[in-house]
C-alpha cells in the first residue's frame, strides 16, 4: 500500500509540466490502428489507462512502438491495419482500470467476425456496461457480461447495421463506441445526445478523413470509412490541470503557468465555472493544431472564491473535475452544491461517498445525497489520514486539500494516480512554495 504526505503550502509557482490529454490519446490511438499507413502521436498520455489501450491494440495485431525525435520529443508510432484489418486476440484484452479503453474497443470489436473478451481490474469489473452494450446489440453484435452487464464482456462481432441512436444519459464514451462501430457499417450511423459532451472523437474522425456530420446535438458518421494515418501533437490534459488550478487558487502566493493545455470548447466549462467564482486565470498564446485548441493558463491566488452550484447539463460537462471542485468549495464563501451526479457512484470508486468520508476526516461538514453532495464554505481543514479508495481523481483532489489543511495530510493508496498522471506528486512538490 503506497501513501503520500502533503504539508501546507503558501503558493504554487513556476511552470507545471502536465501529461498529454488522456481522452484524446485513447481516441487517436484507436483510430490510428484502424487507419491505413503510419500514425505518430507526440505527447501521448503516459498514464496506465492509455498504455492499456496500446497494449490491447497490440494484442489485436497492431504494431506499436515508442520513438524519439530531436525536434518533437517522445512519440508513439502506430502502423495502422486499415478498417477491418484487426486480428483475433489470442487472450483476453485487459483494460486495467480504464473504462474508456473497454467501452471504445467494444465499439470497434462489435464489427469483427471473431469472439473477443474485454476485461479489467477489480474496480472496472464492478462498473456496469449496459449503456454501451445496448446500442451495439441493436447494430447486430452479440455481447454478454458477468451478471448481465458487468465486465468481462464477451463480444461476438458481426456485419453491423447503421442505427440512429439517442443516448439516454450523456456519455462521450458511449457516443464514441457507437461512432466507431458505425465507421464499419454501410451507411450513416447517428448519435443524439441529451447534452453536448466532449467532441474529441468527432474531431479525430475528421482529421483521419472520415465523413462526419454535426447538427445541434446530433453527430453522424458514414461508413464504411477509409482512414489515413497522420501525425498529431496532443495538447496537455485540462483535467490534470484542474488540480493545479484549484490548488493555486487556494494559496495566496500562487503565480503558476500550465503550458499547452487543451482548450476544446466542450471542455471549457471548468474555466468558465472557476472564473465565474472570481478566479484569476488568464489564457495566453492560444493556437489550434489538429483541430484542437490549446494555450497556456496562468493562475494567481489570493482571491476569495464565491462558490457555486453544479447541476443538470453542467454536471455532465464537469464530470471529471467534480471531486476537486468539492474540495475548492470548502474554502469558498458560499460552498459547493452538486446534484444530478449519480454517475459518480459508478466511477473508479463511489466518488460521492469517497468525497464525503474524506472531507469529514479533514474536519469538514458534508451532506451526502443519492445524486450529489452539499459542502458548506468557509471551513478550515485539518490534516488527517485519508484514503483514495483506489481512485486517481480522489487521490489528487485530496492532495489539493492537503495544501490548505492545518498540519500533515497522509493520503493512502496513491498508486492509482499512475492511471492518468504518473509523477503527479513529484510535479506538485516541484511547484509548491
Amino acid at each position: 500500500m503506497s501513501e503520500q504526505t502533503i504539508e501546507p503550502a503558501r503558493g504554487l509557482v513556476g511552470s507545471a509540466p502536465l501529461p498529454g490529454d488522456k481522452s484524446i490519446s485513447h481516441r487517436l490511438a484507436i483510430l490510428g490502428a484502424l487507419a491505413e499507413g503510419t500514425t505518430e502521436l507526440v505527447n501521448y498520455s503516459p498514464g496506465d489507462d492509455c498504455q492499456r489501450t496500446l497494449a490491447c491494440l497490440q494484442a489485436l495485431g497492431v504494431h506499436v512502438e515508442e520513438v524519439k525525435s530531436r525536434e518533437r520529443g517522445k512519440a508513439v508510432r502506430i502502423e495502422g491495419r486499415g478498417l477491418g484489418g484487426l486480428l483475433a486476440p489470442a487472450t483476453e484484452l485487459d483494460a486495467g482500470n480504464s473504462g474508456s479503453t473497454l467501452r471504445m474497443l467494444a465499439g470497434v470489436l462489435a464489427a469483427y467476425p471473431f469472439e473477443s473478451v474485454l476485461t479489467g481490474d477489480e474496480s472496472l469489473q464492478r462498473r456496469p456496461m449496459r449503456r454501451v452494450m445496448e446500442p451495439l446489440r441493436q447494430m447486430g453484435a452479440t455481447l454478454s457480461g458477468h451478471q448481465g452487464d458487468l465486465p468481462p464482456l464477451r463480444i461476438r462481432g458481426a456485419a453491423l447495421t447503421p442505427i440512429d441512436y439517442t443516448l439516454p444519459v450523456a456519455s462521450a464514451q458511449v457516443k464514441t463506441a457507437v461512432l466507431l462501430a458505425g465507421l464499419h457499417a454501410p451507411g450513416m450511423t447517428s448519435v443524439e445526445e441529451p447534452v453536448r459532451t466532449r467532441d474529441h472523437t468527432e474531431i479525430a474522425l475528421e482529421q483521419f478523413g472520415a465523413t462526419v456530420s454535426r447538427e445541434g446535438l446530433r453527430v453522424a458518421v458514414t461508413g464504411p470509412g477509409r482512414l489515413r494515418g497522420r501525425s498529431f501533437v496532443i495538447p496537455n490534459d485540462l483535467s490534470a490541470a484542474a488540480f493545479f488550478l484549484a490548488g493555486g487558487l487556494l494559496l495566496p502566493e500562487t503565480n503558476l503557468v500550465l503550458p499547452q493545455v487543451g482548450l476544446n470548447p466542450t471542455r471549457a466549462a471548468l474555466l468558465d465555472f472557476l472564473v465565474g467564482q472570481g478566479a484569476q486565470i488568464k489564457i495566453l498564446d492560444v493556437q489550434e493544431a489538429n483541430g484542437e485548441l490549446r494555450g497556456n493558463l496562468q493562475v494567481r491566488g489570493g482571491v476569495t472564491l464565491k462558490g457555486g452550484s453544479v447541476a443538470g447539463t453542467l454536471t455532465a460537462k464537469l464530470i471529471d473535475e467534480l471531486p476537486v471542485l468539492a474540495v475548492l468549495g470548502t474554502q469558498s464563501e458560499e460552498g459547493f452544491r452538486l446534484r444530478d451526479a449519480a454517475e459518480l457512484r459508478v466511477k473508479e470508486s463511489d466518488r460521492l461517498a469517497a468525497l464525503a468520508e474524506n472531507l469529514r476526516r479533514l474536519g469538514a461538514r458534508v451532506q451526502e445525497y443519492p445524486d450529489g453532495i452539499d459542502v458548506p464554505g468557509g471551513q478550515p481543514l485539518r490534516g488527517a489520514v485519508v484514503d483514495s479508495f483506489g481512485d486517481h481523481r480522489i487521490a489528487m483532489a485530496l492532495a489539493v486539500a492537503g495544501l490548505v489543511a492545518e498540519g500533515t495530510t497522509t493520503i493512502q493508496n496513491t498508486d492509482c494516480v499512475e492511471v492518468s498522471f504518473p509523477g503527479f506528486f513529484e510535479v506538485l512538490a516541484g511547484v509548491r512554495e
